[in-house]
């Protein structure tokens, strides 16, 4: 059976971990932080519940600021992958906060409810399995260069990364398919840089950006005279990608033409240059993407039905952001990263209320519309942090897919963008209020802002501190 330590002098917080998980796990309890660790030593524990005041106990602190790393050390040293997880009263909640930016795994708070219990305690495990999974990726496969990429908290983005892995190395046709916007591209590079081709070329066409009569000239050249106005010789891309990787984007709105000639490179592995008579050998890798159903096209006689089985070798399909909205707050702090090194601001962090937003928002435009929704608010923004006022007001708007509402009931653009901003800020100054009993400099610290644009906010909204103290007994 698996053991589950719990330290606190609180019996109120050590009952119910015992009866919530008495049937899974061997519960342990003691009352000191030396206990703690001297039974840390003896046993292996899956599970860390310790209160933040025993955890503070004996740990020196600098300007009155306790460190947390040093205090959770003694139990890392003894095993590394200790799961902690932090005990402490909604007074003392920003500590318990500390304690997890030290590197705790989660906290939870006095009274002890069970539902909180098993929510952290699962979501923790299901943390652990993901990190396992990245850290084998790292170790045994992806680039450090590509790591970033390939961090992901989507299970269904996991699927696809590990088709990515099975297929890079092969030299077989891979199929990427999956709405605009979705990173076909960055995964055919991703592609090429784990292949054994990694060190040649990686040529990209854009098969819909380039007009139907030049399509073909483009792909495989054309000697000169070939037409009206090939004055001499041009090689084409896969003439040029010889050895390495070829990626037709839009392969869909490929000409008819092209197409035969295309079905020839994927059967005999040779091209003839327009206008000419000379095969070529095509030493290259293909990886094709498309938005659309290549399917559809070929029951509408639009795609020939034997290039497109012969591109369907290993079909990779995308999903689209609106159905992986976990990665939404790490994909957003990536961007937000390369901004910084981009441009001279130092903007550190993303309002809630816009994390808020993007969990709601359905993504049209998939992971391209939020890095340009990113950069765009980034340019306008003036404080430290990007906040609601540079982001377009559709973000912000109700679920119009809602049934209670209809077409007359919606308001303004900008008076529905003011109204939801003005209840989340009063939403959250309450709560705010509340944790810490109406004690504006306390309040003010955990909201990043100075007492007097607390106290201005607070006036805005009518809004009385003497409201959330409690009165001495």
């Amino acid at each position: 059976m698996k053991s589950l330590l719990v330290a606190s002098k609180n019996r109120m917080a050590y009952e119910p971990i015992k009866e919530c998980f008495r049937s899974e796990y061997k519960v342990d309890v003691v009352t000191s932080k030396e206990s703690c660790r001297n039974l840390f030593r003896k046993r292996r524990y899956e599970f860390l519940f310790i209160d933040v005041e025993l955890l503070q106990s004996g740990s020196a602190s600098v300007n009155g600021r306790i460190n947390y790393k040093d205090s959770l050390q003694p139990f890392w040293r003894v095993f590394p992958n200790a799961e902690i997880v932090v005990m402490s009263s909604q007074e003392r909640i920003r500590e318990a906060v500390m304690a997890v930016k030290a590197g705790a795994s989660n906290y939870i708070t006095y009274p002890v409810d069970i539902d909180e219990l098993r929510f952290v305690t699962e979501s923790t495990y299901e943390s652990t399995i993901m990190q396992s999974e990245l850290d084998y990726l790292r170790d045994k496969f992806w680039q450090i260069d590509s790591l970033e990429v390939v961090n992901t908290n989507s299970p269904e983005m996991r699927k696809v990364f590990g088709r990515i892995r099975s297929v890079a190395s092969t030299k077989t046709t891979v199929l990427l398919t999956g709405e605009t916007g979705t990173g076909k591209g960055l995964l055919a590079k991703l592609i090429h840089r784990h292949s054994n081709r990694a060190k040649d070329q990686f040529i990209t066409v854009h098969c819909g950006a380039i007009p139907d009569t030049l399509l073909e000239s483009e792909l495989f050249g054309h000697e000169k005279g070939a037409f009206t106005g090939a004055d001499r010789r041009k090689l084409g891309k896969f003439e040029i990608a010889q050895g390495g990787t070829i990626f037709l984007d839009e392969i869909g709105t490929m000409t008819p033409s092209a197409q035969i000639k295309f079905l020839e490179v994927l059967q005999d592995k040779t091209f003839q240059r327009v206008g000419g008579e000379i095969s070529i050998k095509a030493d290259v890798r293909i990886i094709a993407a498309t938005n659309i159903e290549l399917k559809q096209l070929v029951a509408d006689g639009t795609f020939r039905k034997d290039l497109y089985y012969r591109l369907n070798v290993f079909p990779v399909d995308i999903p689209p952001f609106r159905e992986r909205t976990e990665d939404i707050p790490y994909l957003a702090g990536v961007f937000l990263r390369n901004l910084n090194e981009a441009y001279s601001k130092e903007i550190n962090n993303i309002h809630p209320y816009v994390l808020e937003a993007f969990a709601r928002y359905l993504w049209p435009g998939n992971i391209r519309e939020l890095e340009n929704l990113m950069e765009r608010a980034y340019i306008l923004e003036n404080s430290s942090v990007l906040g609601p006022d540079s982001f377009p007001g559709e973000l912000f708007l109700p679920d119009i897919s809602n049934p209670e509402l209809s077409p007359g009931s919606l308001p303004p653009l900008s008076d529905a963008r003011r109204q939801n901003i003005e209840a989340a800020e009063r939403n959250y100054l309450k709560k705010l209020l509340a944790i810490h009993k109406g004690r504006i400099q306390k309040s003010a610290d955990a909201a990043g802002v100075s007492t007097r644009q607390l106290h201005k906010l607070l006036t805005r909204y009518g809004i009385r501190k003497e409201d959330f103290k409690i009165p001495s007994p």
